[in-house]
């Protein structure tokens, strides 16, 4: 199949049925939660119980399978930040071929051993550069080299065509055809099936793709008019943190009528401690894009079906203290300030009757210069309450005889903290 095909629904169906029996069918399930924060019915298309925890495997799937038995032989590439991989590992070990897979130094432990352990002896894990991109350089190269098959992560017909499946799947499960159907975009191989298929088969159906806001690839493309490199990426939501959209999903977005938003990062923390503590889901930080978009950035009529992807669950539980993190700074329940205390006794204990107030809590504190302590500037970190209680605080710190300097979002100082 040549990439200058054009994709349509019949691709996505012929994808449904060599995946019959080969992956999950994964659940469509209510949720009364995000139910309520909208208005509308909605309903959770659970890929993270997919079989290799996200929908990757489909495209993956699709593609190896459809190589002859010679090309096959010759073994296969693939560049991944960690689901992708997950599925061609899953897919040479059931077709019998051999795999190398390239990660960014960035991907989750738990990802790479989920690869290795999914692969078996059929595939090996090579750790390179700290970007999708110097993974995809590296997975390029040995394709090159060794003469191997490189499967894209998102950026070809037969793996667009398998990720499409998501949609046909939600249709037969809802029985009906949903209002709005809202998932997750990296470089853009979900959201080019599912829109491409709903295009012929249900373009009555409103489909938006959400992606990270530090990580809009997808969005710099439609802005451009074509797949643009952007200057920098928050690596955060690893598994939607793309530098450059597809040269083939960005033209099956752009006319499939989609629309696009993006979600801050901090937004989607929130989201994943949700979806932990009252939905039972454990999902990645690309896995939370789509419902932390719900009702913020995607709004939904009353009443509307809306479906949304979780679209994979491979998060490493050594990530939670940054989540949280992230979450509270997001929702102005976390600040950070330099403070200069003033050469004088007691300083330090004023600061602590004067300054916070009675639900405030110092989460960090720690000096600047080790040589001066009790006296010299310090970075503390500050939990408030509730956002409202900020502007108390600076106006507490103002009335002091403190020197303080709030450390902002975004500012080289924050990103040393985060």
């Amino acid at each position: 199949m040549q990439e200058c095909e054009t994709a349509n629904a019949a691709l996505v169906e012929e994808a449904a049925q060599r995946l019959a029996g080969v992956v999950t069918r994964t659940p469509l399930e209510p949720n009364a939660r995000l139910s309520s924060r909208v208005d509308a019915q909605v309903w959770l298309k659970r890929e993270d119980l997919q079989t290799v925890r996200s929908y990757k495997v489909r495209g993956a799937y699709n593609f190896i399978v459809q190589l002859d038995e010679e090309t096959r032989a010759h073994g296969v590439v693939c560049a991944s930040a960690g689901n992708h991989a997950q599925g061609v590992a899953y897919a040479c070990r059931r077709l019998g071929a051999n795999g190398r897979v390239f990660v960014p130094g960035t991907t989750p432990r738990q990802k790479r051993e989920r690869i290795a352990t999914l692969g078996g002896s059929r595939i090996e894990v090579i750790v390179v550069g700290e970007t999708y991109e110097d993974a995809s350089a590296a997975a390029k190269e040995e394709a090159q080299r060794t003469g191997a098959t490189l499967v894209p992560a998102f950026d070809d017909l037969r793996t667009v065509a398998g990720q499409g499946t998501v949609a046909l799947e939600i249709v037969e499960q809802l029985g009906f055809v949903p209002d709005v159907l809202v998932v997750p975009v990296g470089g853009g191989g979900l959201i080019a099936g599912i829109a491409g298929w709903a295009r012929e088969r249900h373009p009555e159906m409103r489909i938006v793709g959400v992606e990270p806001a530090g990580a809009a690839c997808m969005a710099a493309a439609m802005a451009a008019g074509e797949p643009v490199r952007i200057a920098e990426v928050d690596s955060f939501v690893d598994g939607a943190a793309v530098r450059l959209a597809g040269s083939v999903t960005y033209p099956l977005v752009r006319d499939s009528g989609a629309e696009l938003t993006t979600i801050a990062e901090g937004a989607v923390c929130t989201e994943m401690l949700s979806m932990y503590q009252a939905d039972g889901v454990i999902a990645e930080p690309a896995g939370a894009l789509a419902t932390a978009a719900l009702g913020n950035t995607v709004k939904i009529e009353p009443g509307q079906t809306v479906v949304c992807v979780v679209s994979g669950g491979n998060n490493d539980v050594s990530r939670y203290g940054e989540i949280i993190e992230r979450s509270l700074v997001h929702e102005g329940l976390k600040h950070y300030f330099l403070v200069g205390f003033p050469q004088e006794p007691g300083a330090l204990r004023r600061f602590l009757d004067e300054v916070l107030g009675p639900d405030d809590d110092i989460t960090l504190f720690e000096y600047v210069k080790r040589n001066s302590r009790e006296t010299g500037p310090a970075l503390i970190g500050i939990e408030i309450a509730r956002p409202s209680d900020l502007p108390g605080l600076l106006d507490r710190m103002n009335r002091s005889p403190l020197q303080v300097e709030p450390v902002e979002p975004g500012s080289p100082m924050f990103h040393f903290l985060l």
